[in-house]
């Protein structure tokens, strides 16, 4: 007995550069990411479902930064320590936590 299969459109947009894509929907997915020129060409910057209000911001680190490797705004150089989306249903952070590195003697 062959199965049905429901296609559903789900259109996606960037609160803060106005780009617009559709995809076929995906079960549990809230967020898309993409390349965004108004968060500084970021590669995770989220797009939300068509409809819903947010407001996407960039946070640098608020302490000192030693020797760690964090990720850096690609435009002024300043290390960043997360995107925060903020809607009226919550708020979702992507956080960039710095990276490991090992050396061998």
């Amino acid at each position: 007995m062959p199965i049905p299969v429901v296609h559903s459109v789900q259109n996606w947009y960037c609160p803060r550069c106005g780009k617009r894509e559709t995809t076929t929907a995906v079960v549990g997915q809230t967020y898309r990411m993409h390349t965004c020129p108004k968060l500084r060409y970021l590669a995770s910057a989220p797009m939300l479902p068509e409809g819903v209000a947010a407001k996407v911001e960039l946070v640098e680190w608020g302490d000192y930064v030693g020797k760690e490797h964090v990720q850096l705004d690609p435009e002024r150089g300043r290390p960043l320590q997360s995107i925060v989306t903020t809607r009226d249903a919550g708020q979702d952070t992507i956080v960039f936590a710095p990276a490991a590195r090992a050396t061998s003697d």
